[in-house]
């Protein structure tokens, strides 16, 4: 109901043949670009606030550009670069130029979408990133879907051997940590080459093909703490994506004898590239894909998995495209599980009963929940035919009323997607969001009938209280029951997803509510104490986690029964229930998608519970 901004994406193209071989075979030498494009372009829906591409050519002349890259902001940014490199290309295309010095014919490409977690805006902060110098092997660009929760301590780390990083960004701070071990790497490589006797170019040849970007990964990586896909190309042809030991963030590639791609999600790179889902692999957690000068693909293990693997499970409720196989199955379970709180809610009373979603990422879930009704109904039906026969009693009529037994399923509210772009003015939004819904009337019988809405998220129930709950009323239900296909978010996330600040959590609000009310304000003030002795204790010594003591003395049921207060008008005449995902629930739904420290205040990463404890300390002291 009240949209999360996404995480970034990001995309990998390497062509494997000359730049000849795709105009003869495609009709075009800008194959690589077009396929850049494509997986960009799937993977709007992460992230809107702007947008880069890098490519790199292994095969340039001594004296002419090799490194090009393009970046823009807004949400029009990925249309925005490739136009710009397209008329730059026109242009070398118009003067003559030869291939081999045409911008952007490469034969290594990487792309980024980019979602600011940070607050911070700005072209110099777009991905990717360039680090140049005169020699090619260390001329990095560097792009990632991350987040660092222990940035600082790595800015500490490099900055004490003397390097000066321009930012404390973590993605300078990671550009800068690399190229110094990349560095390090081909002035030992120099130095081998000369004691064999190379020299001039030559030495430099021998320095680019013996560079290993899987040994500066090692050495650089044990230090880092996140959720993180991180993608590398190196000016002389090396290139790698590494996924995080957590495998909390997402990876996927696909390679053939032509090309190799790597981006976020699973169904981009099977649209784009035309194959079947088997053909598109995981990157595991740990993993690194790499390619080398001679377009060599190997996949190496650079940090061993943790036993605490945690991949992301709202990749699976809400980020990633639902066409992916998978996830589409594992969102239609969520709502399958659950109907049994439905129908108590209801009073097991379907009859009487509207099911519907809002649109649009809860669809899936809907049609979970309409499997998990009718799985019920069929059961019912069956008893009832059962029964009659057993006590002689079965005609053709009544059993022609059992069949007519079904779920209402309609289309309640259509979003009013225009009128969302002229809410701009504070005083008026809340008004204005009041209609962004349009509501189907005539469906809803006054007074009689419950109406049963689902969506896979409540996060901060602005939404819910400011339009949903507003809009829906107008239909008038006997009881309106808004159902969440994931648990109650309770806890911010450090990985890369916007939702670091609690008090914007419903789900917070309605426990710190019932707190106060209850005379138990102590516990607030004894978190706060303990998660501020925690400042300077170093992340890897931390053990509990002090914020789960804000739940722990009430049910779900009691907080679902204090949000639905909170989200509802004191005015309304229309009972309103929140039901939301049990975790049993969605584990039985994602089993492979174990991360929920959303949910469960369970962090993988030492970094995310000292993180946690920072943020509580700040709200408790803004309060």
């Amino acid at each position: 109901m009240e949209p999360l901004k996404h995480e970034c994406g990001i995309a990998q193209v390497r062509l494997l043949k000359p730049l000849s071989y795709y105009q003869e075979k495609y009709g075009t030498w800008r194959h690589g670009l077009n396929k850049l494009y494509l997986l960009m372009e799937k993977q709007h829906n992460r992230g809107q606030d702007g947008a880069g591409i890098t490519c790199i050519k292994t095969d340039s002349q001594i004296g002419s550009e090799y490194i090009f890259r393009e970046r823009a902001l807004g949400s029009s940014a990925i249309t925005e670069i490739f136009n710009r490199a397209g008329l730059q290309i026109q242009q070398s295309e118009a003067e003559g130029e030869d291939l081999i010095l045409r911008p952007f014919a490469g034969n290594m490409y990487m792309g980024h979408l980019r979602y600011s977690t940070t607050g911070r805006h700005g072209i110099q902060y777009l991905h990717p990133l360039v680090r140049r110098d005169n020699y090619r092997a260390r001329s990095l660009s560097l792009c990632g879907n991350f987040n660092l929760t222990n940035a600082q301590e790595v800015f500490e780390q490099i900055s004490a051997k003397g390097q000066y990083p321009r930012s404390t960004s973590d993605t300078y701070i990671l550009l800068e940590q690399l190229g110094h071990r990349l560095d390090r790497e081909v002035e030992k490589l120099y130095v081998r080459g000369k004691e064999e006797g190379f020299r001039g170019l030559e030495l430099t040849r021998y320095i680019e093909q013996r560079v290993d970007m899987a040994y500066i990964l090692k050495e650089c990586a044990p230090s880092w703490d996140g959720g993180y896909v991180i993608c590398c190309m190196n000016g002389s042809g090396e290139q790698f994506a590494m996924r995080d030991p957590w495998g909390i963030r997402p990876a996927f590639y696909y390679y053939d004898d032509e090309i190799l791609v790597v981006a976020s999600e699973r169904p981009v790179i099977q649209t784009a590239m035309n194959v079947l889902v088997d053909d598109v692999h995981e990157l595991l957690p740990g993993e690194a894909i790499l390619v080398n000068q001679n377009n060599e693909i190997r996949v190496e293990q650079i940090l061993q998995p943790r036993p605490n693997v945690s991949k992301c499970s709202f990749e699976r409720i809400y980020f990633s495209r639902g066409s992916d196989k998978d996830i589409y199955e594992e969102r239609k379970h969520l709502g399958y599980n659950l109907v049994p709180a439905i129908l108590k809610a209801c009073d097991n009373d379907l009859q009487h009963s509207v099911v519907s979603f809002i649109p649009n990422t809860a669809e899936v879930a809907y049609y979970g929940m309409l499997h998990g009704f009718d799985d019920y109904l069929n059961a019912e039906k069956a008893r009832a035919i059962a029964g009659l026969a057993k006590c002689g009693a079965l005609t053709e009529d009544n059993i022609a009323d059992i069949l007519k037994l079904r779920v209402r399923s309609e289309k309640v509210a259509i979003k009013d997607i225009k009128l969302r772009t002229f809410i701009t003015e504070n005083s008026s939004r809340n008004d204005m969001a009041a209609h962004v819904y349009d509501v189907t009337y005539g469906i809803i019988n006054d007074g009689v009938d419950n109406l049963v809405v689902i969506d896979d998220s409540i996060v901060r129930g602005t939404t819910l209280k400011n339009s949903i709950i507003k809009i829906l009323s107008r239909l008038r239900p006997k009881k309106l029951i808004i159902v969440s296909s994931s648990p109650q978010v309770r806890y911010p996330d450090f990985y890369g997803i916007d939702m670091s600040h609690m008090q914007e959590f419903i789900a917070f609000k309605a426990a710190i509510a019932l707190l106060e009310e209850r005379g138990m304000a102590d516990v607030i003030d004894g978190v706060y104490r303990d998660c501020k002795a925690a400042e300077n204790v170093p992340a890897s010594e931390l053990g509990e986690n002090f914020v789960k003591r804000i739940y722990a003395p009430f049910s779900d049921e009691e907080i679902s029964r204090k949000i639905c207060q909170l989200v509802t008008d004191k005015e309304s005449t229309v009972p309103v229930e929140c039901i939301f995902q049990t975790l049993d629930g969605l584990h039985e739904a994602c089993p492979n998608h174990t991360g929920d420290w959303y949910f469960s205040g369970n962090y993988p990463t030492p970094g995310g519970l000292k993180q946690l404890f920072k943020t509580f300390v700040q709200y408790y002291e803004s309060r």
